[in-house]
Order: structure tokens, then sequence, then C-alpha cells
């Protein structure tokens, strides 16, 4: 995987309620779900370094909730301003950026289909988008892509 950088990468799917994470293995093949933090638990980001820590964490990935005409709404602003909060915490990991749109829907269809109901889905539902976004970005960043304007990243920090 040559212009995807160094794993493993740590995917965020940040919700008001609940903060959803998945990462890579150490050579970048697969996404798993790791754990949800719970926003109003506080300490995300004290959280967020110890995890960082423990798995090794090389890069970040963060899901920005885009508009269907593509433009931000209330969430992505919110969710922007936690990036920038991880920006700070975590200068030396790289930090990047992908449409979440939709995420929470396709993890949930995927669970769905292995027999998880809307209950049994509750637990894991988040960091099962989180692997979506993981996905979704590592789909973008592949090599066989040849469009440089798949690369591009929003401004957002």
């Amino acid at each position: 995987m040559s212009d995807i950088g160094e794993h493993p990468i740590l995917a965020i799917d940040h919700g008001r309620a609940r903060i959803g994470l998945a990462v890579t293995d150490p050579l970048g093949m697969m996404a798993h779900p790791l754990t949800t933090l719970y926003v109003k638990e506080g300490k995300v980001l004290e959280q967020l370094a110890e995890i960082i820590e423990l798995k090794k964490v090389k890069q970040i990935v963060i899901g920005i909730p885009l508009l269907t005409d593509g433009s931000e709404g209330t969430a992505a602003k919110y969710i922007k301003k936690f990036s920038r909060q991880v920006a700070h915490n975590f200068p030396a990991l790289p930090l990047h950026f992908v449409d979440e749109s939709y995420t929470t829907v396709m993890a949930s269809e995927k669970l769905y289909e292995t027999g998880k109901n809307a209950k049994q889905q509750k637990k894991i539902i988040d960091k099962a988008a989180a692997v979506e976004i993981l996905n979704q970005w590592l789909q973008l960043k592949d090599p066989s892509f040849n469009d440089p304007d798949l690369y591009d990243e929003p401004d957002f920090i």
C-alpha cells in the first residue's frame, strides 16, 4: 500500500453521545472495530491518548458528516472543533478526513445481515460505523485510483 502511509490507522466516528473507534492491523490489511467512548463520561482525549499509545497508532482518520449538497451542517462544525483538539493533542500524527455520510446506515445494514437487530446493534453500531469510515478512506487512498482529485483532503484545520 504505497501512499496510504504507516499503520495502524485509527478511525473516529464522533457523535454527540458516543465515539466509535476502529483501527487497521499493523500491516494495513484490515479495519477492525475497537471500542466505543462515551462523551458524557469525559476524558475523551485522555482515553484516545491511551489507545494511541497502546495500539501504536501512526495516523488518524475522522469522519465528517457532510450534507447531501456537500456543505457542512452543525454536526460537521461540531466535529471540526473536536478535530482541532485532536490535532493539538497529537501533533505528530497525520490527520485525515472522510465524508462519513451514510456510514452508520451501511454499518447497520451489515450488522442486520449478520442477524443483529436494532437493539443488539446499539452497543456496537458506533465502532462498526468507524470501520466503514476507515474502509472508505482506505479505498479512496488505494493506489489503483489515478484521479488526483480523489486524494484532496478538506482543509478543516
